[in-house]
């Protein structure tokens, strides 16, 4: 039974059918079990409104010169008039029965990727539901993928690791912070091996438009004020959607 998903893996998982990473079977199994499971569709509704941002941070781009006449190429020709219509023979078949969850989140558990490790740290780290508006930035590669979740409320700071990846030995990542009208960054810390830091009020107060980095710095961070090491993501915070 859905119910038997312990409350964790079930929002880590609807996370996962919200950004669309579920495979096909599985994101069918959560379409199918959505009417009837009352907790998941809730926790659906959750993430779509606590990822609407990212809409924003993809432009809107028109659609290449001569893509619709490529498309309607490619469709079949409609069959002649002289065609024999098609014969529909109506099947009687069973009433649909509740899908069960209970094995599809057992399998995902055990072969989810590196990105449901970093939603479900991210949930770790999420305040309640009933807390006030925030912030929220998804911080991009150099190739603008995805890499880090950052979510600034209450004067404090979040991030968690969507897509972790290895770091040399002998470098760490370290994390700054650029105020609208700043002339310097702010260092934040260190991002410890796990890929997830929580950043205390008071080293300095987010706002909209303010610039989050991660730079790649020597053992020990950056000997200077600001940055030594190159920038490997970038993002702004925005006013983050929903409840």
């Amino acid at each position: 039974m859905s119910g038997a998903i312990p409350e964790a893996e079930r929002e880590a998982l609807a996370g996962e059918y919200v950004l669309g990473t579920l495979e096909a079977g599985a994101a069918r199994a959560v379409e199918a079990a959505l009417p009837q499971d009352a907790a998941l569709r809730a926790a659906v509704q959750r993430w779509e409104a606590r990822l609407a941002p990212l809409a924003a941070l993809a432009p809107p781009e028109a659609p290449p010169e001569g893509l619709w006449s490529r498309i309607e190429a490619a469709l079949p020709t409609a069959p002649p008039d002289d065609a024999p219509a098609a014969t529909i023979v109506p099947l009687r078949q069973p009433a649909p029965a509740r899908p069960d969850l209970s094995g599809l989140w057992r399998g995902w558990a055990m072969g989810s990727t590196a990105l449901a490790a970093g939603l479900a740290a991210f949930l770790v780290l999420r305040p309640a539901p009933e807390a006030p508006a925030r912030l929220m930035t998804v911080l991009l590669t150099q190739q603008d993928q995805p890499a880090w979740l950052v979510e600034a409320e209450g004067g404090g700071l979040r991030l968690a690791a969507l897509n972790p990846r290895p770091v040399a030995s002998d470098r760490v990542l370290q994390l700054w912070a650029l105020p609208p009208g700043a002339t310097a960054p702010t260092s934040l810390g260190l991002i410890p091996p796990e890929g997830r830091i929580s950043v205390s009020p008071g080293a300095i107060t987010p706002q909209p438009g303010m610039l989050i980095e991660i730079t790649l710095e020597p053992p020990g961070g950056s000997p200077y004020a600001r940055p030594s090491g190159p920038i490997q993501f970038i993002g702004r915070l925005a006013p983050a959607t929903g409840s």
